[in-house]
C-alpha cells in the first residue's frame, strides 16, 4: 500500500488523516502487497501515519487468509482467524510486526506433524498414484477397501479429497473389469483373503438370476467387490453391462463416502493436532467391522 516515494504516502495521509482525527478507524495492510502465507516487512507508512495523527495503532492478525485466495490462485474454502491485540504504546514497523507474529501464534490452530505428513502425500501425485493402485488391486485380491485409504487422506488433506475420490472409484471399476476378464473362460484364481466359500456362494447365486444387475447388493451386503467380479466372470457377464452396473453401485459408494470424509476434513481443521488419535480410532473402527462383517459370512 506505501510506495518507496512519498507521493503515496502523501496522498493517504490526505485521505486517512482527516478520517483518524475524525475518530474513525482506518485498516491498513503495511506490508504494502499480498503475502505467501508469511510475514513479510512492514513499511514505515502505516505506523506514520498513526504517530502524526496522535492515535495508537492495534495489531490484527489474520491467519488462513492465504489458504482461503492464495496469490495468483483461486478461492476455496477455508477457515480465517482474526486476532486483535492492544494498542502499541510506542510504535514502529519492527514493534508492529513483532505484535502481529505473537498474535498470530495464538490463533493459529496447533496441527499435528503426522497429519502435515500424510497432508503432503495427499497432495502429491504419488499419493494419487497410491490410492488409484490400491483401489485397483482390492478388486483384485487386496483385502483393504479404498475407503479406508480415503479415510487417512482425505481428512489430512480435503483440499485433495476429490480427486482422490475420482480416482478411488475409477481405478476400482477399472480393476473389477480386469478381474471381469481374468475370470471369463479361464482358469485364473487369484488369491482372496479374508473372503468366505458363503460370500462367494451368495455373489454366484444373485449373478446366476440377476446378470450384472446383482453388484447392486454389494455395497450393503458386506460381500467384497472382487467376490463379485470373479463370479461375474465366471458366469460370463458382458463386459459393458459389468462397467456400468459396477460403477452405478461400487462407483457410487466410493465417491459418497469420499466426500463426506472430505467434508469432516474440513470441519474439523481446528482439532488437527487429534489427528493421530483419529488414525488409531480408524484402525479400531475397521478391525472391529472387517471382523463383524467376516463372522456374519462364516
Amino acid at each position: 500500500m506505501f510506495g518507496p516515494g512519498r507521493r503515496l504516502y502523501s496522498d493517504l495521509q490526505d485521505i486517512a488523516g482527516p478520517m483518524l482525527r475524525a475518530g474513525h478507524a482506518v485498516v491498513v495492510f503495511p506490508e504494502g502487497t499480498r503475502g505467501a502465507g508469511r510475514v513479510g516487512t512492514f513499511r514505515r507508512g502505516a505506523v506514520e501515519l498513526a504517530v502524526s495523527n496522535g492515535v495508537p495503532v492495534v495489531p490484527v492478525a489474520l491467519s488462513g487468509t492465504a489458504e482461503l485466495l492464495p496469490k495468483r490462485g483461486r478461492l476455496r474454502p477455508h477457515a480465517v482467524r482474526v486476532r486483535i491485540g492492544r494498542p502499541l504504546a510506542d510504535p514502529d514497523a519492527d514493534t508492529a510486526r513483532t505484535a502481529v507474529l505473537e498474535l498470530l501464534a495464538e490463533c493459529r490452530p496447533r496441527d499435528s506433524r503426522v497429519r502435515r505428513r500424510i497432508a503432503r502425500l495427499a497432495m502429491s501425485w504419488t499419493g494419487l498414484g497410491l490410492v488409484a493402485a490400491w483401489s485397483f488391486t482390492e478388486a483384485l485380491s487386496w483385502p483393504l477397501l479404498p475407503e479406508l485409504a480415503l479415510a487417512v487422506l482425505c481428512v489430512a488433506a480435503p483440499r485433495a479429497g476429490l480427486r482422490l475420490t475420482v480416482s478411488a472409484a475409477v481405478a476400482s471399476v477399472a480393476g473389477g473389469l480386469v478381474a471381469l476378464a481374468l475370470y471369463s473362460g479361464t482358469s485364473v484364481e487369484l488369491p482372496q483373503p479374508l473372503t468366505t466359500t458363503r460370500m462367494h456362494t451368495t455373489a454366484q447365486n444373485e449373478i446366476r438370476s440377476e446378470g450384472a444387475r446383482a453388484v447392486r447388493h454389494q455395497p450393503a451386503s458386506g460381500i467384497p467387490y472382487k467376490v463379485y467380479a470373479a463370479e461375474a466372470g465366471r458366469a460370463g457377464v458382458p463386459a459393458v453391462e459389468w462397467v456400468l452396473r459396477s460403477t452405478a453401485a461400487r462407483g457410487e459408494r466410493i465417491v459418497g463416502v469420499g466426500l463426506v470424509l472430505t467434508l469432516i476434513g474440513v470441519l474439523t481443521q481446528r482439532w488437527r493436532r487429534f489427528f493421530p488419535q483419529y488414525l488409531i480410532f480408524v484402525g479400531v473402527a475397521f478391525v472391529a467391522l472387517f471382523t463383524l462383517v467376516i463372522g456374519s459370512w462364516r
